[in-house]
Order: C-alpha cells, then sequence, then structure tokens
C-alpha cells in the first residue's frame, strides 16, 4: 500500500512526534521525516522509529529541546526526550571520503535537503516527507522501488558500499524485513564487494544479526547471506553447513535444516532464535558414515556448543546471553523416555536448570519442526517429560539448591565456617541426595547430613594461598 497523501502520514504520528514537528516548523526550520520512517509510512508498514532531519543545526536544536541528548555530535544527530518515547533529529549533512568503508573522514551540515537524501544508502531509504511544504521529496525514484518492492542503491552500489561496507549486510537485512527483492545490479555488487564487510566492528555485525533474526522468517536474509558471499565471512561455520547431507531423519541438509529450525524458533525469543542457529554447527566435523550406511553425528552438540561460545564472543554478546545460548546447545540432544524414574527427571532438570526449560523446550520444538518431516510442534515424549516436571515440582520436589530447606546462610551459621566454594559444594551434595530421596528436604536432616560431608568437602578444596605467594 502507499500512500497517496502526505497528510495520511502525518496523522499517524505519537504525539511526542508531533510535539517536535511543531516546534522545529515554529522556530523557522525545515522537518522532514525520513529514512526507514517515510519508507515504512508509505508502504502501510508499522513504525517503530520516527526520525526527522532539519537544516536547523544541531546546538539549535538541542537549544529548543531541553531534555535531548547528542548521541552523534559529529554527525548532528540528537535524541529528543519525549514523555511517549525517544525521537532522532538530525541536521541536513553531506558526507565526503570514507577511508576505512566503516564511517565518513569529513561531515559537513547543510542547508540542502536533496544534498541530504544524496548521501543514503538504497532509493528507498533517499525518500523524505517535508511536513512544512506537506510535500514528498524522492529525487531517486524511491517510491518507484517501493511499488516496485524493490531494492536499489542510491548511485553506483559499489560506491555506496565502498563508503560503509555495513550497508552490504543491511541491503540484505532491510530486503528481508520489508519483503521486498533486491536490484540485480545491486545485488551483484553485494557479491562482488562481500569481503569488505570484515572492515566492519563486530558489534555493528551483531546487531544488524539480531534484527535479521527479529524477522518472520530469517532464513530469506541468512540464504542471501551465503548466495552473496558475506555469510563467510560473518559466519563462515554455518557457510561450512551448505551441502553436508544428514541422515533419513531430516529432509534438508544441515544448512537448510539450520534456516528452517531458526524460523520455527519464537521470534519475540532471540536467545532460542540464537541457540537453533547455532545447535547443529558441529555436525561439519561430526559426520560419519557407518558401514551399515547410516549417517552419524555423535557428539555434535559439544561441538556445536564450542563453535556458539566463540561465535558469540568474535561478535562480542554480553556474557550472560552468551552463556545462556551455549547451555541451551549443549543441551538440546537431551532424550526422554517413559521408562525415566522421578529420580532421572529430578536430575535432567537439575543439569538443564528449570529456569532454562522454556526456552530448551522451544529450542527442541524449532529442531523437531526444521526437519522437514514432521509437523507437530511437540513430540508426545516432550509434553510427557514436560507434565512430569510440572508434577514433581508441584509435590515441593527440589529441582534446584533455591527448592532446598536449608540455605548458604544457614550453614555459615551451624558450621561456623565463613563464604567460600565449600558452601556450594555442601549445597550441590545436599541436592544430589534429596533428588534421589524428596523425603530428605528437612532442616534437621539436611543439616545433620551437612556436619557428616564437611571434612570430605574440605579435605577436597586446594590449599589457600598465602599473601607472599
Amino acid at each position: 500500500m502507499i500512500f497517496d497523501s502526505a497528510d495520511g502520514i502525518a496523522e499517524r504520528f505519537p504525539a511526542g512526534a508531533q510535539r517536535v514537528v511543531r516546534r522545529i516548523l515554529d522556530s523557522g526550520g525545515r522537518a522532514c521525516l525520513v529514512g526507514g520512517s517515510i519508507r515504512d509510512s508509505l508502504s502501510g508498514l508499522e513504525v517503530h522509529d520516527w526520525d526527522f532531519a532539519t537544516d536547523l543545526p544541531p546546538e539549535r536544536i538541542r537549544g529548543l529541546f531541553p531534555r535531548s541528548v547528542e548521541v552523534g555530535a559529529r554527525f548532528g544527530t540528537i535524541l529528543v526526550i519525549e514523555p511517549d518515547g525517544t525521537y532522532e533529529v538530525t541536521t541536513f549533512r553531506r558526507e565526503a571520503d570514507y577511508a576505512d568503508a566503516r564511517r565518513p573522514d569529513r561531515v559537513e551540515f547543510t542547508s540542502s535537503l536533496e544534498e541530504d537524501l544524496s548521501r543514503r544508502d538504497f532509493t528507498v531509504n533517499a525518500i523524505a516527507l517535508d511536513l512544512g511544504a506537506r510535500r514528498l521529496v524522492d529525487p531517486h525514484g524511491g517510491i518507484d522501488d517501493l511499488r516496485a518492492r524493490l531494492i536499489r542503491c542510491v548511485g553506483r552500489p559499489e560506491e555506496r558500499f565502498e563508503e560503509d561496507a555495513l550497508r552490504l549486510l543491511r541491503c540484505i537485512r532491510i530486503a528481508g524485513q520489508i519483503g521486498f527483492a533486491i536490484e540485480d545490479e545491486t545485488y551483484r555488487a553485494v557479491i562482488r564487494c562481500a569481503r569488505s564487510i570484515r572492515k566492519i566492528a563486530a558489534e555493528r555485525i551483531r546487531e544488524e544479526l539480531d534484527r535479521i533474526l527479529e524477522q518472520d522468517r530469517p532464513s530469506v536474509s541468512l540464504d542471501r547471506m551465503y548466495e552473496t558471499g558475506l555469510l563467510d565471512s560473518i559466519l563462515p561455520e554455518l557457510a561450512a553447513a551448505y551441502g553436508v547431507s544428514q541422515n533419513r531423519h531430516h529432509a534438508f541438509d544441515v544448512f537448510y535444516h539450520t534456516l528452517l529450525a531458526v524460523d520455527r524458533a519464537p521470534k519475540e525469543n532471540r536467545i532460542v532464535r540464537l541457540s537453533a542457529l547455532f545447535h547443529d554447527l558441529g555436525k561439519v566435523e561430526t559426520r560419519r558414515e557407518e558401514i551399515d550406511g547410516r549417517v552419524t553425528f555423535y557428539n555434535h552438540q559439544n561441538w556445536s556448543a564450542r563453535k556458539a561460545d566463540a561465535i558469540m564472543r568474535r561478535l562480542r554478546y554480553p556474557t550472560e546471553e552468551r552463556e545462556r545460548v551455549v547451555h541451551l546447545v549443549r543441551h538440546h540432544m537431551f532424550h526422554y523416555d517413559a521408562e525415566w524414574s522421578d529420580a532421572a527427571v529430578r536430575r535432567f532438570v537439575r543439569g538443564v536448570g528449570i529456569v532454562n526449560l522454556d526456552d530448551l523446550f522451544a529450542a527442541r520444538r524449532a529442531d523437531t519442526l526444521g526437519n522437514g518431516l514432521r509437523r507437530s510442534a511437540d513430540s508426545p515424549e516432550l509434553g510427557e517429560l514436560r507434565r512430569r516436571i510440572e508434577e514433581i515440582h508441584a509435590r515441593d520436589a527440589a529441582l534446584s539448591v533455591r527448592d532446598l530447606a536449608i540455605d548458604g546462610e544457614d550453614l555459615m551459621r551451624e558450621l561456623g565456617i565463613g563464604p567460600g566454594p565449600a558452601i556450594g559444594r555442601i549445597l550441590s551434595a545436599l541436592l544430589e541426595e534429596v533428588i534421589e530421596e524428596p523425603a530428605r528436604n528437612d532442616f534437621e536432616i539436611l543439616l545433620r547430613r551437612s556436619r557428616e560431608i564437611l571434612p570430605e568437602v574440605l579435605a577436597s578444596l586446594p590449599p589457600r594461598r598465602g599473601r607472599g605467594a
């Protein structure tokens, strides 16, 4: 859907955006809706960020909006804080020389909206709505490309990609995000320039990858990354899975199974989508063809976990996210059958962690659906395991250290020892015993047992090093 009237777009502005525009216009400046904001508005898509450009210099914008922050002083970007959200206001600018293929060497502010639009990456992002004149400004044919559902570079594609190599990945991401094709010459330029993505900081690549994983079908963008060669530089571990055939339980090779599993993971849960992205990478090294013709991937989950850890370190993911994803990948190959005892179920929960169960089951569902053969979201075995866990937990069985009738402070007080590794080891030992025999989860029983095992625990600890050691 393409809006025919500029008024139809302005009427969709949140209250804060309307205040920002009105104050700029009342101060004699131009206020223009730009970038993804106008692109998505013209396409009838939901707009998440309303971004504006103006001919007023940054210091003037700061004066107009006391509640504002400079987020890119050199580039003239001011973040205006309103009660209903934040809005970017950027001064019209021209850019020159990109020696490192990452950022312009020189930025100059200008009063020309057309100059500002000419520096932008793709035609669909080089449209502006001049809110004072109530007219669309489209010097590069962006509206025609919106109607044709096409991503095309402004000017010569190689020049745009040489200016900022992250545009290579943005091209793929935006096309997948709004469901557009990529114009032929632009696509060929992505292929020719693909290796330039290696110049880009890991944090910027990670942000684009995360946005790809938020799409309804990340597989479209990930497949394009492979076809263009971008994946070889960003996720070579996944590129190596292309063409690695699997056993009869899978309709696809490891690469396309992975892509389908990512699609099937819940889009609102980045942790599960990342675990789906990495869960089978270890199959590349562990694939074996047995004498009887079977294909096996023994221990691939541990290989995959190591690769997930290395990738997420390389892309500078936060430690907490990395550890959660690696944990899911390492445990995704669990096998349950009805013969498990209650103690076996409790040990499973203990190993996985009760807080990780929902994510692990979601990752397992994605893996199952990604094989291309089964259609049910939950295997009967998975549903049975979930039911048993809920029943056991409802009986107040201890499934984690926090469920024990005794805690670390109790042990320190009753045993006369200070904080340290001994406390953790005692609690872990007590939990193992309670998992086998839930009736032992009693304060006096656990305290008595703690006194019994304390000497053994202390003897197992390495000697403390003195200050002079």
